[in-house]
């Protein structure tokens, strides 16, 4: 977020001072992808998070990865399972054995953030961001260098094994 107001003001000791201060925030949302086997992220901005956007971020995903089945993790946001999504997901997955799907989507138990990957690597980004706070003169600032601080960054989170040997085909 951007937008918060820190600053003084100088003036006569008997004469109230009134600074207008407008607290419009700018935001970005991202999706953020872990690939498991070699821990290689991927970030993509996007104006919300909805359907629309999650379905689009998949396709994202099966461009990178083309010929490959993907297996995603989900959190608990509602339109990661909304309508568009599963709409998709039948459509891409139609007359397909489940173990022959282009998408899985599964998800992360409810209100468990510690289970996710991507928690930690938002957390090394707003950390970035926060040491390097002087830096970033305008919001387009800050959201460049989260990107390019982050994507196709390699991080090693033991966590992530933990969904490799579960994932692993029989």
């Amino acid at each position: 977020m951007w937008g918060d107001t820190i600053g003084f003001v100088c003036g006569q000791r008997n004469e109230r001072i009134e600074v207008p201060i407008v607290n419009a925030k700018q935001r970005q949302s991202y999706y953020g992808v872990m690939n498991l086997t070699n821990q290689e992220v991927k970030i993509a901005p996007y104006e919300c998070g909805n359907g629309e956007n999650t379905v689009a971020f998949i396709k994202q995903l099966q461009a990178l990865y083309p010929n490959k089945n993907l297996i995603i993790i989900w959190d608990g946001a509602s339109y990661h399972d909304g309508h568009e999504v599963q709409e998709y997901l039948s459509e891409i997955n139609r007359d397909l054995e489940e173990k022959d799907w282009k998408v899985t989507c599964l998800f992360f138990a409810p209100h468990a953030p510690d289970q996710n990957p991507v928690e930690d690597v938002w957390l090394q980004g707003k950390n970035f961001l926060r040491r390097r706070f002087y830096e970033n003169k305008t919001f387009n600032h800050v959201k460049q260098r989260f990107l390019n601080f982050l994507n196709k960054k390699v991080f090693n989170f033991g966590k992530a094994g933990w969904y490799l040997e579960i994932l692993q085909p029989v």
